[in-house]
């Protein structure tokens, strides 16, 4: 009964509201007025067929032409289908191609039109040809155009008497081995039939070698609605109640926007909310159905009138944030972050509101301990913002929507090659805290080498006997721009002259002006002189000046010859090419007992060792000459400047010196050690720089495997595949020559030759030298034969690979040596047995069978892994190492330049991803794929910031999780922010999206800040994303 009467009071009182509320205005009842904006672009919205298109090229090349392939005719059902059928239609095809999380991200950028800026300026691009009429695609072949195939002959057949057209980076071209061919651009729309009527025809031209096939969009009739772009928000400055569009990329304080049409759809949205200032409308609702409509009104005046701005006194200012991080920590937790954006965006009139929550004290507490840990490991203060995306810095007054577009598909590349490789989540997320390794090219040559004459010695030499000797004296104040002179030799200047070259007369007035001024450098040349023996002193200046040399420096010292040979350029000033009579006059003025016919005749003593320098030149692999080394770090002197080589090394000196106070300081530098040594011994030191190695970027190989299985001799199945899936069946096939004591080998090297020529036998031959002395690599062998493929023209290949198939280390290594004599290939081609160099020690049964039968199968696999993936001719050699491709090789590889590629290759990244995998239960062969596999895909990534793993001490009341809501791979995120921040309101936004278009693991820490003595914030952000099922 007193149930009733309540029920029926409750009635009447709102009645009543809803009647107040009638003459208050329909004004006060109804939402408030919707703000909307738009940008629109320049140009037509553009298809989103094109747009995926493009979305694959980011991809590889091939998954683009794979791609266009299975979409040929698509558009053909735009016409028939809606838009949205049309859409999923597209997700479909490029499904075929993308994993999950790389559908998804093709969707957000579709939300973002991402690719639209890119296929209109193909468009612009067709415009300028321009298009002949009437065309919906046509052909450009060397400024000729036709729009009929059949024309195609024609044009092509005087093509290459009319100039090449100029081809973009970003550029289709269909694959093909070669480029130098005339150049054929087909301007067309993807997906309509005249595309692929001209496609069907210039791919095969393609395939057959005669053409080189390049496709640029072009849309015959643009579509006729507006290009809406990304990128915007609108705000209210409360101040002066002015709303303002602005670029959130332009201008620094924007808010960050997925979408550009945004719409004050608030209180809409809030009627959803269960309680408004104490009533739980959602119950009321439900038990009074009959109300609805009247509970309805009521509710949106209660939060009409909740949205008050009038001002908050001081003492109400103090604990705001945490008044609003209790009440997003009381909501269920998917629906915190929104409520968070609400809050933080709609700060102003959510602010009377905010104060009347109470704090709960335990959330306060956890979040001080928090900050204070966080303060601690990673110097975050109270009310900071900071976003993580598997541990990588995400500043977003620096990333857009489409620079996190970029990040996403990077990591989702990392993260679906991590899952493929068929590792844990425990185990993937150890590699994902790992940091991307770096192409290292900062390396220096080793100068311990007795080719170089020292003319001068700081430790040793009576000129720096007044020098203190101790290291220490690096520690003690000096003027600026100056360097103390102790006598240790921890600056050296090493200089490579020939005699014969102009530049020779500046390295000599440069060494004068260091020696006399007795700056504390140790300088050394390096003679290049005539390999020739007949040549002597007597017609060669060269020559003439090492003898007499090296005559001065065995009878009177080295600083006394150094001298001679600067009065000797002193003489040439006039012409700046030393002359054989310089030589001479400088010896008789000065020894005027000397035999100058003795010291530069033809039977001088003084010529013993004058090809050390030039053999010493040719082994450092440094370019052509002028060459200068300080402590074995090369300058590159294109053209010689004295004052600015002078200038370059006294602040290489200053800068050398930083590092050594450094070094003592931390007492790695002593009075006992070597100083030679000690710079000599650092790991970036190796024997010699080859720039193909240092300086070329090297093509990766993606060796993940897939569902595709393949045996490496099934040519025809291997013919088919793509160049990922070959590249996988190499990999697992591959066999290695290891040493005996790898437990795994961190470096994985592959040389590509063709082992049945000299040149491929010496590049295995050197490849060999270093395996007896590496601790980290094993060898695997890619061959790539020059001629048809038989038995005959294969007989060194087949015993290479049947001594990997049939034996290893030692007795393996011992025996490729002997194959890569020229006396045992010459031996078996002339018709000796191969089994008659088998070591006693050899399975001989064994090796001979599988010598007989082991057929040229695999030798046409890896001839056309080499043409298709490598992009190499056949017999052009190469070398592999950890899945990066350098080639083809332009010169000859040396034992040092291997050490030189493991030394790059075994980065710190190399060692930790190693160390990981050592303690996976798994064989030796498999340890060492998978660090090759990891390094590989994580080399092939863009370099960004480096990784934090961040952890949050506490995350009970604090910290917002949101689990991934699939069970398969996802984003970790990790997000610190103070709730009521100009940050919140953009990160907030970011944090909604991507839980939309991934699969995230998200935890938001709510960082607040206390004692507030202003509103934290005076603005309202009105942002809405842009992401749904139709993009």
């Amino acid at each position: 009964m007193a149930r009733a009467g309540a029920a029926k009071g409750l009635r009447l009182l709102l009645r009543s509201v809803a009647l107040w509320l009638a003459l208050l205005g329909a004004s006060t009842a109804t939402a408030s007025k919707a703000v909307t904006a738009h940008l629109a672009a320049k140009w037509p919205e553009t298809p989103l067929l094109l747009e995926a298109s493009e979305f694959m090229a980011e991809e590889s090349n091939e998954k683009f032409w794979q791609f266009v392939e299975t979409v040929t005719e698509l558009a053909v059902y735009k016409q028939t289908e809606s838009d949205y059928s049309y859409y999923n239609l597209i997700l479909k095809k490029a499904g075929q191609f993308l994993d999950n999380i790389h559908i998804n991200l093709l969707k957000f950028a579709f939300s973002i039109r991402a690719y639209s800026p890119t296929i209109q300026m193909s468009q612009q691009v067709a415009a300028e040809e321009p298009p002949p009429d009437g065309c919906a695609a046509f052909v450009v072949v060397h400024t000729k155009r036709t729009c009929k195939t059949s024309e195609l002959k024609k044009l092509l057949s005087k093509a290459a008497s009319r100039p090449r057209p100029y081809l973009f980076e970003r550029d289709h071209k269909f694959p093909t081995s070669s480029e130098n061919l005339p150049v054929v651009i087909l301007y067309a729309e993807i997906g309509t039939r005249a595309f692929a009527e001209f496609h069907r025809v210039l791919s095969k031209k393609s395939k057959n070698g005669k053409i080189l096939y390049v496709l640029r969009h072009y849309i015959k009739k643009p579509s006729s609605r507006k290009m809406y772009l990304s990128g915007y928000g609108v705000e209210l400055a409360i101040k002066d109640t002015e709303y303002k569009a602005l670029d959130d990329i332009q201008i620094k304080d924007i808010y960050f926007s997925f979408n550009v049409a945004t719409t004050d759809a608030t209180v809409e949205n809030e009627t959803g909310a269960d309680e408004v200032q104490g009533f739980l409308f959602g119950k009321l609702k439900e038990i009074y159905s009959d109300l609805k409509e009247n509970l309805t009104i009521f509710q949106k005046y209660l939060i009409e009138s909740s949205k008050e701005m009038t001002p908050l006194k001081v003492w109400e200012l103090q604990d705001l944030s945490f008044q609003a991080a209790s009440r997003i920590a009381s909501t269920p937790v998917y629906d915190a972050i929104k409520l968070m954006k609400d809050i933080s965006q709609n700060f102003p009139v959510k602010a009377r509101s905010l104060t009347r929550i109470a704090v709960n004290e335990l959330l306060r507490k956890e979040i001080q301990e928090n900050q204070k840990d966080l303060r601690d490991r990673f110097e975050i203060m109270p009310g900071d913002a900071h976003l993580f995306i598997n541990g990588l810095p995400v500043d977003l007054d620096v990333y857009d929507p489409f620079s996190i577009l970029d990040l996403l598909r990077s990591e989702g590349k990392l993260l679906s090659g991590l899952k493929s490789l068929g590792l844990s989540e425990e185990e993937r997320s150890r590699f994902l805290k790992l940091n991307s390794p770096v192409w290292d090219d900062d390396f220096v040559l080793d100068i311990r080498h007795s080719s170089i004459v020292w003319i001068n010695d700081l430790e040793n030499d009576a000129l720096y006997t007044d020098w203190p000797t101790s290291c220490w004296e690096f520690l003690k104040p000096v003027l600026h721009g100056t360097v103390p002179s102790v006598r240790r030799n921890f600056h050296n200047l090493v200089l490579f002259i020939d005699p014969a070259q102009e530049y020779t007369l500046d390295f000599i007035n440069l060494a004068e002006f260091f020696y006399f001024n007795e700056i504390p450098l140790r300088i050394g040349f390096v003679f290049i002189l005539t390999m020739d023996n007949d040549v002597d002193g007597t017609t060669d200046a060269g020559v003439a000046l090492w003898r007499a040399f090296s005559y001065i420096e065995e009878n009177y010292g080295v600083s006394e010859a150094f001298l001679s040979m600067t009065h000797m350029y002193q003489k040439v000033k006039g012409r700046h090419i030393l002359t054989v009579d310089d030589v001479r006059t400088v010896l008789q003025n000065k020894f005027p007992h000397a035999d100058i016919l003795d010291i530069l005749g033809t039977h001088s003593k003084y010529d013993s060792r004058r090809k050390e320098g030039a053999n010493f030149y040719k082994m450092t692999g440094l370019g052509p000459l002028p060459q200068a080394l300080y402590n074995g770090e090369h300058f590159g002197l294109k053209e010689i400047d004295t004052e600015e080589l002078k200038g370059a090394i006294l602040e290489k000196m200053m800068d050398a010196f930083i590092y050594l106070q450094r070094d003592v300081f931390m007492g790695k530098i002593t009075d006992e050690i070597n100083a030679i040594d000690f710079l000599m011994d650092k790991s970036n030191v190796v024997p010699r720089l080859n720039s193909l190695i240092l300086h070329t970027e090297p093509q990766y190989l993606n060796l993940l495997s897939s569902s595709v299985t393949a045996d490496i001799e099934d040519f025809s199945t291997f013919s088919f595949l793509d160049s990922q899936d070959k590249s996988a069946v190499v990999a697992k096939h591959m066999h290695y020559l290891t040493r005996d004591d790898a437990v795994i080998s961190a470096v994985t090297l592959w040389i590509v030759a063709d082992f049945d020529v000299p040149s491929g036998r010496k590049l295995l031959s050197h490849a060999l030298e270093h395996m007896e002395t590496t601790f980290h690599s094993r060898l695997g062998i890619v061959y790539n034969p020059t001629s048809k493929i038989n038995e005959e023209n294969t007989a060194i290949s087949r015993g290479i690979l049947a001594a990997f198939l049939t034996h290893e280390n030692d007795l393996l290594r011992s025996f490729l040596r002997k194959l890569a004599k020229e006396e045992t290939a010459e031996a078996i081609y002339s018709g000796d047995k191969i089994k008659t160099f088998l070591a006693t020690e050899m399975d001989k049964n064994a090796f001979e069978k599988k010598y007989n039968t082991i057929g040229v199968n695999i030798f046409r696999t890896h001839q056309l892994f080499c043409q298709e993936v490598l992009k190499l001719r056949p017999g052009e050699p190469g070398i592999v190492s950890n899945g990066r491709f350098l080639g083809p090789l332009n010169e000859e590889l040396h034992k040092e330049d291997f050490h030189l590629l493991e030394k790059i290759t075994f980065s710190d990244s190399v060692v930790k991803i190693a160390g990981i995998v050592e303690n996976m239960e798994m064989n030796s062969k498999h340890m060492s794929d998978l660090v090759m596999k990891i390094d590989v895909l994580t080399s092939s990534l863009p370099v960004r910031a480096s990784r934090s793993d961040v952890t949050l001490l506490k995350e009970n009341l604090s910290v917002i999780k949101i689990n991934p809501p699939e069970n398969d791979t996802f984003f970790d995120v990790i997000a610190v922010v103070d709730p009521l921040t100009r940050e919140a309101q953009k990160m907030t936004q970011l944090l909604d999206v991507l839980g939309k278009i991934v699969n995230v693991r998200m935890k938001l820490f709510m960082n607040c800040r206390g004692k507030l003595s202003e509103a934290p914030l005076d603005r309202i952000a009105i942002i809405s994303p842009h992401t749904s099922e139709k993009g």
